[in-house]
């Protein structure tokens, strides 16, 4: 594994906001704006851009909601990634990241 490759799973969590993509009763962010957030916040904390990020689903904007994406390592190696709500103002979602320690 390269030095690159085990520095984005060495973070343990990250914190990150994000507007919420709708104004219903039911708000959610979208899986689009999510994975680019998610991305970045990674990016920030390790200095290294995953490869690719992707969530399949939206995070539903009420505290203690989970959603799972698939973090790309540059090696092509995947990791999976627990986003869990941590707060709700407004239209701003607070979430924390956790990458798992193992590879799948």
């Amino acid at each position: 594994m390269s030095l690159r490759a085990r520095a984005i799973p060495a973070l343990i969590a990250a914190t990150a906001f994000v507007a919420l993509s709708a104004c219903s009763s039911d708000p959610k962010v979208d899986k689009n704006d999510l994975a680019k957030e998610v991305s970045s916040k990674l990016e920030e904390q390790v200095g290294v851009k995953p490869k690719k990020v992707e969530c399949p689903d939206d995070l539903d904007g009420k505290k203690d909601a989970t959603t799972k994406c698939i973090l790309t390592a540059d090696d092509d190696s995947t990791y999976d990634v627990t986003v869990t709500v941590t707060s709700v103002d407004g239209s701003n979602v607070k979430f924390d990241i956790k990458v798992a320690d193992e590879p799948n």
